[in-house]
């Protein structure tokens, strides 16, 4: 960028408010200019001074970070990353926030701070760097009904339930995501019906916060979403979800698909990797594997999609104008990965078209 990033810190810890500026300070393409104790001193330090992306606590007095978070992207959305403790509580606020339309987070530690968030620094200044080139989203009306759990979108959303019948065993939905991933999975996820085939998932994601978003989506979704056990047999209408800090790939064990999850290294710096996965589905599933790859910075998994399409599967790309960030689909494109490029909303419908066709066919052989 020709001019620096602006960033405003709101914390109600001095010290973290210190060390997030010191940090910011440090880069050459960005500088903090204020800070904030509180979401109302940092209401009109934002209409003041304009920054291109604050960076927001949870847990802070006279508001919470989230109905601070909630108003500004009412109001006047922008570019925020939340700075989330690493507790089970600090993980379902994040999901909620990035829900509101938070860019990204950073999992910060709850004890030894200092030194814990300068251990960090480096990936707090690429989500800085991330959020500020994002496309911010404006919450349509609809995720206010999924958030409140009465589920109106997701029967919205929802194709009429009989869908594939035996076919749905041979079938595997692969999806890769990264920032802006958590809600664009969900969008497809909703739509997909009870008795789709079994969809296996990496979204780049720290431990810990992988239980709450399978969790979340659970409670959405027809098919059943969880974590996933290594060893476990991966059955149609679930999804699964690779845990945070995490290898994951499929792997047969005679007719069956398994999950295979394990502390393997870190693979295009990224420990879940949709490289990983979907270098596997190439291998085990070839044409019987859909691929989709969403929104996200870099380029995991886009070599791997394309040895998916070399394998036979068929692979959808989320477009430009609907990505929080274009990075891996651009990156898919460019590899020649994609076999149809479409906006978010259209994923799902696609999919379930397709495979109503290859259903409607394996009958009409019968």
């Amino acid at each position: 960028m020709s001019r620096k990033i602006r960033v405003i810190v709101v914390d109600d810890s001095a010290l973290v408010r210190s060390l997030l500026s010191e940090i910011i300070n440090r880069q050459r393409d960005m500088e903090c200019i204020g800070s904030a104790n509180d979401p109302l001193v940092a209401r009109e330090m934002i209409r003041e001074l304009n920054p291109d992306v604050i960076t927001l606590d949870v847990e802070m007095p006279r508001m919470d970070g989230i109905d601070f978070l909630g108003r500004l992207m009412r109001l006047r959305p922008m570019p925020v990353v939340m700075i989330s403790t690493l507790t089970e509580r600090g993980a379902e606020v994040t999901m909620k926030a990035l829900e509101l339309g938070a860019i990204d987070f950073v999992a910060k530690p709850r004890v030894g701070l200092a030194s814990g968030l300068n251990d960090l620094a480096a990936q707090i200044v690429d989500k800085i760097r991330v959020a500020a080139v994002a496309q911010v989203r404006r919450a349509p009306v609809r995720d206010a009904a999924l958030a409140g759990g009465g589920g109106g979108a997701a029967q919205a959303h929802a194709p009429a339930a009989a869908l594939l019948g035996r076919l749905s065993t041979e079938k595997l939905i692969c999806i890769g995501a990264s920032t802006g991933g958590t809600e664009a999975i969900k969008e497809v996820l909703v739509q997909m019906p009870a008795d789709s085939p079994a969809i296996v998932i990496t979204q780049h994601m720290p431990p810990g916060f992988t239980t709450s978003f399978a969790a979340r989506l659970n409670g959405l979704c027809q098919i059943t979403v969880k974590e996933a056990v290594n060893g476990e047999r991966i059955l149609p209408g679930h999804a699964y979800i690779a845990p945070g800090g995490t290898q994951f790939h499929v792997a047969r064990s005679g007719a069956n698909y398994v999950a295979v999850v394990d502390d393997g290294p870190p693979v295009n710096r990224h420990k879940p990797s949709v490289e990983v996965l979907f270098k596997s589905a190439a291998a085990v599933v070839g044409r019987n594997a859909f691929g989709i790859m969403l929104t996200g910075m870099g380029n995991d998994g886009a070599a791997a999609m394309r040895e998916m399409k070399d394998a036979g599967s068929y692979n959808y790309v989320q477009d430009e104008a609907t990505c929080i960030v274009f990075g891996m689909p651009r990156e898919a494109i460019a590899h020649g990965a994609a076999d149809e490029v479409l906006p978010l909303g259209q994923i799902a419908g696609a999919l379930v078209t397709r495979l109503r066709g290859a259903t409607d066919r394996l009958h009409h052989r019968i």
